[in-house]
């Protein structure tokens, strides 16, 4: 059955997840009736579907409901395994290989949204319905399937880039290379920023959809990252700040909508789920419907979980005595043991799966880009502080804010940032991305006794997919 998947992930070829369930009536049972392209997107109600069809993958555990995590923050420097998978600890110590699971579990399930993403781009446009409930519907899909790209290009470098399913396409796909897929990237970004609804027009039965604001934000992301790659473009510091200072100058005029909000703990608050900071989320909601799993790998066993992660002294010890947001993210101690504390749900019996939401893009995350693009356009510009202080003073540090007296370079700017984004945005799948955008991957990972090469700030292909699809070479190292 896997390696059937597999090689329906890769030939990306149009067919009903529920044909997925058994190979063997797949073969010899007579099909009475089957939807495919031709005779489902026919309805307003056929686009929704579809669309809600792509969202429903972000919420796998092996995607954005846990790997997220283990991928983006578990290779870095906030926690660490504990009586967990080789595949995991591999993740931890930088020795991963390309039969590891998990590398295998986030590559397979992007393409498949991929190609779920790619029917609804494809066949939506040919239906009769209105034109601003379409391109809506469209700029979601776009920008699923750009932050899906995303997440391949800078996790592996040059991936295969497929953007319809069937017909002509090459069933076996070879690497496309990196700066042709961020162009793609943004191509869709764009596309979604300018046919998504603001968020203030989001209606209450569609919260989880995308805003125009989160394109702008995603958009903000990608630019950065690029501008630390080889292949930038000149302009790229200058397109990331103009994309947060959209987003600002939005929730000045919306504050209600968009917004710091006072206290860091109202956001991961599952009571408060989906507030004015939150620009991005995967939805999760109450037992046994679309429930997270997330509370179990960082709670202790008196709570009911797993404890399959504990937070390292380093990063527990990192915090300032005045920081608010260390007793949010890891303020859990049980029998003089730290645990993760950022995703529980005291709302769950002990065991239970949590309803969190899993924040993808929020408004401190934008305030600390502006800073960064600010910073790396004009390092003299002291209105980079703003953003940066901005959220020291939520988190309780107003007396202990930046300048040039403290943060006189370029460089001092930088570890500033590198610092402000761990107590900042631990545990929402940033890390990783941060340390290699802002070169200190290799080094945060020396500091913990594990000395990485170049190679390996590239994930390995997967070598499930090698074997499937031979036009697939692998990054160098593995």
């Amino acid at each position: 059955f896997n390696k059937m998947k597999r090689y329906i992930i890769i030939l990306t070829v149009i067919l009903s997840l529920a044909s997925f369930t058994s190979c063997k009536k797949m073969l010899t049972e007579k099909m009475h009736s089957s939807l495919s392209p031709d005779n489902f997107y026919k309805t307003e109600a056929d686009a929704e579907a579809a669309l809600n069809g792509v969202f429903s993958q972000l919420q796998y555990q092996n995607y954005y409901q846990r790997t997220i995590y283990l991928i983006a923050d578990l290779s870095a420097d906030i926690f660490q395994p504990n009586n967990a998978s080789s595949d995991r600890v591999q993740l931890y110590t930088g020795t991963y290989t390309a039969t590891n699971g998990q590398l295998y579990a986030w590559w397979s399930n992007i393409y498949t949204l991929i190609k779920n993403a790619n029917d609804v781009i494809t066949y939506v446009p040919d239906i009769d319905m209105d034109d601003t409930k379409k391109n809506n519907i469209l700029g979601n899909a776009h920008f699923l399937r750009g932050m899906a790209y995303f997440d391949l290009v800078r996790s592996y470098g040059d991936v295969p880039l497929v953007l319809h399913n069937g017909g002509d396409q090459n069933l076996f796909p070879s690497r496309t290379s990196s700066d042709s897929v961020y162009s793609q990237v943004i191509s869709d970004l764009q596309f979604a920023e300018a046919n998504c609804l603001p968020a203030d027009r989001i209606p209450g039965n569609e919260i989880g959809r995308v805003s125009s604001e989160a394109a702008s934000g995603m958009l903000a992301r990608v630019y950065l990252q690029r501008a630390g790659t080889g292949f930038a473009v000149s302009t790229d510091n200058q397109s990331a700040l103009d994309e947060c200072n959209k987003i600002i100058q939005y929730s000045a005029g919306h504050p209600d909508v968009l917004t710091l909000v006072p206290n860091y703990a109202d956001i991961f608050d599952v009571s408060k789920k989906n507030g004015p900071e939150c620009i991005f989320s995967i939805e999760f909601g109450d037992p046994p419907n679309n429930n997270n799993i997330t509370n179990l790998m960082f709670d202790p066993e008196a709570y009911g979980g797993y404890a399959s992660f504990l937070p390292l002294a380093s990063f527990y010890n990192s915090f300032d005595a005045l920081d608010k947001r260390k007793a949010v993210d890891a303020g859990t101690v049980v029998d003089g043991i730290t645990y993760i504390s950022k995703y529980h749900d005291p709302g769950v019996a002990p065991g239970g799966f949590g309803r969190t939401n899993f924040i993808v893009i929020r408004y401190a995350d934008i305030l600390l880009m502006q800073s960064e693009a600010m910073n790396n356009i004009n390092p003299a510009d002291i209105n980079k502080f703003g953003g940066i202080n901005a959220v020291r003073t939520r988190a309780g540090l107003g007396t202990k804010l930046l300048d040039f007296s403290n943060t006189p370079t370029a460089a001092d700017f930088v570890d500033a940032l590198v610092n402000e984004r761990l107590w900042e945005l631990c545990l929402e799948g940033h890390r990783r991305w941060d340390l290699i955008r802002l070169k200190k991957f290799r080094q945060i990972k020396a500091a913990q006794g594990f000395n990485l090469d170049d190679n390996h700030v590239l994930l390995p292909i997967p070598q499930d997919e090698r074997d499937v699809n031979k036009n697939l070479t692998q990054n160098p190292g593995y």
